[in-house]
């Protein structure tokens, strides 16, 4: 309290440049920036990190899937120690219960984001257990997201639950287009609401839609879509949906693999500035 009265809170007490910030919001007494911690300090704030990246990559479900008529794969490729990128699978815990998937970007980056990523992961493992629809579960999400976060932190996500044979309901939450890919084409599914977080009340629309043997779901991150090379625009959503369409039959891993190895040529191999993270459902052949 006294460094804000003096006009000193989130300032380096040696250097008096700006503390990074999310350090700050994980720890609001820091006083020292990490270019003037002491080699001990840096240390043990190193196996800090690799302690949270262990455990948040502990919160991810397998990679691989077999649900039913259902087969998920995704990728998750973090750009630092931790990420802010959610990914998640709830699979059904009653013969009569529909499995969920969830992807999303939480606003920010490094230590901050990955403890709002965290705080998804928990959040919507406990409200998939109180059988809700899924604009009520979103609904539900969403107020509670704004009423344990501060001003200005909110969170893009798309959510998927299977109902009958071939049919999903899709709500989106700000994030960026899900792309349909079927045999005939590749149709993107837009938001249906705003981003976690914004407002405490929000509604969110669902679509259905029917996916036939062989037809997939994708889901990414915009980590993904404006990832960019050192000569090159922004890889963009329909480069993504013609890899997609080009690799429409191929199995989820296969598909996701083809993907992310076309936005590594795009960049030409540039170092990754922001989290990426794909997920493919497809129904089973």
């Amino acid at each position: 309290m006294e460094r804000m009265d003096a006009g000193t809170y989130g300032i380096c007490d040696l250097c008096h440049d700006t503390i990074e910030k999310d350090r700050l919001i994980a720890d609001p007494l820091t006083t020292l920036c990490l270019d003037h911690l002491s080699a001990p300090e840096q240390r043990a704030l190193e196996r800090d990190l690799e302690l949270a990246s262990a455990i948040q990559r502990g919160l991810l479900p397998p990679a691989n899937l077999r649900l039913r008529d259902w087969q998920i794969h995704y990728r998750y490729k973090p750009a630092g120690m931790v990420s802010g990128d959610y990914c998640d699978v709830i699979s059904a815990t009653s013969d009569d219960a529909k499995p969920i998937f969830l992807l999303g970007d939480v606003s920010g980056k490094g230590v901050a984001a990955a403890l709002l990523m965290s705080h998804l992961h928990a959040m919507f493992r406990s409200l998939s257990a109180m059988d809700l629809s899924l604009d009520r579960l979103i609904e539900t999400a969403n107020r509670l997201f704004c009423e344990s976060t501060l001003a200005g932190q909110y969170a893009t996500l798309i959510c998927g639950r299977v109902t009958e044979a071939g049919e999903i309901e899709v709500a989106s939450a700000g994030h960026l287009p899900a792309l349909l890919v079927t045999k005939a084409e590749v149709k993107q599914i837009g938001a249906t609401g705003l981003p976690l977080g914004m407002f405490g009340k929000g509604h969110y629309a669902i679509r259905r839609v029917q996916l036939e043997p062989g037809d997939s779901l994708l889901f990414f991150t915009d980590g993904i879509s404006e990832a960019s090379g050192p000569s090159s625009g922004e890889y963009g959503i329909e480069r993504i949906a013609l890899i997609a369409e080009k690799q429409r039959a191929l199995a989820p891993s296969a598909m996701a693999a083809a993907c992310l190895e076309d936005v590594e040529r795009y960049t030409g191999g540039s170092r990754q500035t922001d989290d990426q993270t794909l997920m493919v459902i497809q129904r089973a052949r």
